[in-house]
């Protein structure tokens, strides 16, 4: 597994869908997942910018995780997003359920995010949701990197605020040359 991490806008799902096609991996988009599945109030919620529960998203990427085949190598975006989560993906790594070949931190600048978000015009990219989200990845997101770190997991922070290409070819960098990852 190749784990994108980043601020929502940080280009996750365009790095991660490249890297997919490219070579032919899953693409497992939790945001992407979320916006299919999640409906009612929960979706009224979480499209004001608002989290679901660990409970409600574990949940969800585990039955995601019992569609494909995943003893072979696949991208996962989006996901964890928050320290309880990264222990739970961590269990299913030390359970021997799938690898952990990269973990991809792309970071970019809040300015950039305020400016790509905008642009692609969803409901939910208000400049208010949009701070909202940046402020709640600093709170709550950031923390698994560290908990990662402390795990003794490498870390690969990659600068998001280039051309796409640029930073493809930097996580392809990474992924030709991979170091095992252990949990």
């Amino acid at each position: 597994m190749i784990l994108l991490m980043g601020v929502a806008g940080a280009g996750k799902s365009m790095q991660g869908r490249i890297l997919a096609d490219e070579h032919g991996y899953a693409w497992i988009s939790t945001g992407e997942i979320l916006r299919v599945l999640v409906t009612g109030k929960r979706r009224q919620e979480m499209m004001q910018g608002k989290l679901l529960s660990d409970e409600e998203v574990i949940e969800l990427i585990d039955k995601v995780f019992e569609l494909i085949d995943t003893k072979q190598e696949f991208v996962l975006d989006g996901f964890p997003r928050t320290v309880r989560q990264a222990d739970w993906l961590l269990e299913q790594v030390d359970a021997g359920r799938f690898g952990l070949s990269a973990v991809v931190n792309l970071v970019a600048t809040k300015e950039i995010i305020l400016e790509r978000l905008t642009k692609r015009g969803r409901v939910d990219d208000t400049e208010t949701a949009i701070n909202e989200r940046f402020a709640e990845y600093e709170a709550v997101t950031r923390p698994i990197l560290n908990h990662f770190k402390e795990k003794l997991i490498p870390i690969h922070e990659i600068n998001a605020d280039r051309d796409p290409r640029e930073i493809h070819d930097d996580i392809l960098e990474l992924i030709d040359n991979p170091e095992p990852v252990t949990a």
